[in-house]
């Protein structure tokens, strides 16, 4: 599987955070308060949602307990309107490798190969930005025919 390269220009999102890590997975419980919700965002530019991974510093790989914020948002034309309990994110923009994913979001075989595959023997870094996943009309929770673009912040490798 190679990923589309694509360089992301700022986007404004609107929506519900949680600090958490790959061993204390609080996704689900994110997703159930922010989905009854989405509809007071008034001025969402799409029906695509952001699932999003904020780190502090680099990801470290292996590190289960590497807390990061989760984010559930959509995509605004402005922050006008920011609904009770729920907060603005500028995602700055910079060059991403987005993976065309189809099967179950409970199925973590596409992050194995793109960290443990793909990006080892790419001419790519991991960058320090977000990374996310962007849920569009064909995306459906835990279902194998599920389909989602994942995004992969990087940056090239430098010549030696």
């Amino acid at each position: 599987m190679q990923p589309r390269m694509e360089t992301l220009i700022e986007k404004k999102l609107i929506g519900k955070r949680m600090t958490m890590s790959l061993s204390n997975n609080k996704t689900g419980e994110l997703w159930r308060s922010f989905m009854p919700r989405r509809r007071e965002i008034g001025n969402k530019l799409n029906s695509e949602m952001f699932s999003m991974q904020v780190y502090d510093g680099p990801v470290d790989l292996g590190n289960l307990d590497q807390e990061f914020e989760k984010w559930a948002a959509v995509e605004v034309s402005d922050f006008d309107a920011i609904p009770d309990g729920m907060e603005t994110f500028t995602l700055k923009g910079g060059l991403y490798a987005v993976f065309q994913y189809k099967g179950s979001s409970t199925d973590n075989t596409i992050f194995q190969f793109i960290f443990g595959t793909w990006l080892p023997n790419s001419d790519y870094l991991l960058d320090n930005r977000p990374h996310f996943e962007i849920l569009g009309e064909k995306y459906k929770n835990g279902d194998p025919n599920s389909e989602e673009d994942i995004w992969i912040p990087i940056k090239p490798k430098e010549k030696a």
